[in-house]
Parts: C-alpha cells; structure tokens; sequence
C-alpha cells in the first residue's frame, strides 16, 4: 500500500512539474505578463509623444504663430522696426563681448 502511494505521489510531481516550470508553465506565463504590461505602458508614453508631435506639426503646417514663435526663441529673431531690449540680472557677470543674439537687430 506506501509503494502505490508513493507511486502516486511520484506521479503528481510529474505531473506538476510542466505546469509551474515548464513551457507554457505559469512562471512563464507570469513573466510574459509583466513583459506585456511594461510594453502596454511604453507605449502609451510613445503614444502621448506622437500626438504632442502631430499637433506642434500641424501648428507648424496651418499656423504662423507657431513659426514666429520659434524663430523668435530658438533663433533670436525680432520683426521689422521692434526694439530688442535684454535685462541682465544684477549677479550675473557681465560679458564684456556680445554675442550674436544679443546684438540689436
């Protein structure tokens, strides 16, 4: 009778052991969920990104105020007869040459 039972025994074990650390076993499956729910959320980020991207290219498509906004503070750019005025802040060191965007245009 203890031989029959530890032949079951021996049986279960075989039994179990493809499903928690086999193939498709639920180690496996648990790993591969974590992976997907951390790509789900890349890709919501990727996602989130793109439309930012779509709108400022529409903007920069349809609209000039986008350009102009650009150009005036990427490149420094000022319109016709405006005045460019730049306030120092008092701690800051004062540069003794100017530089290309802060000259008066």
């Amino acid at each position: 009778m203890r031989l029959i039972a530890l032949s079951f025994l021996a049986l279960l074990m075989l039994i179990q052991y493809p499903l928690w650390l086999g193939k498709g076993g639920w180690l496996r499956v648990w790993e591969l969920d974590r992976q997907v729910a951390q790509v789900k959320g890349n890709n919501e980020k990727l996602k989130e990104r793109n439309g930012k991207l779509e709108s400022e290219v529409q903007d920069l498509k349809n609209g000039t105020d986008a350009v102009e906004e650009r150009a005036r503070f990427e490149l420094g750019m000022i319109k016709k007869n405006e005045i460019f005025v730049q306030i120092l802040d008092a701690n800051s060191p004062a540069s003794t040459t100017a530089q290309p965007d802060q000259v008066k245009r």
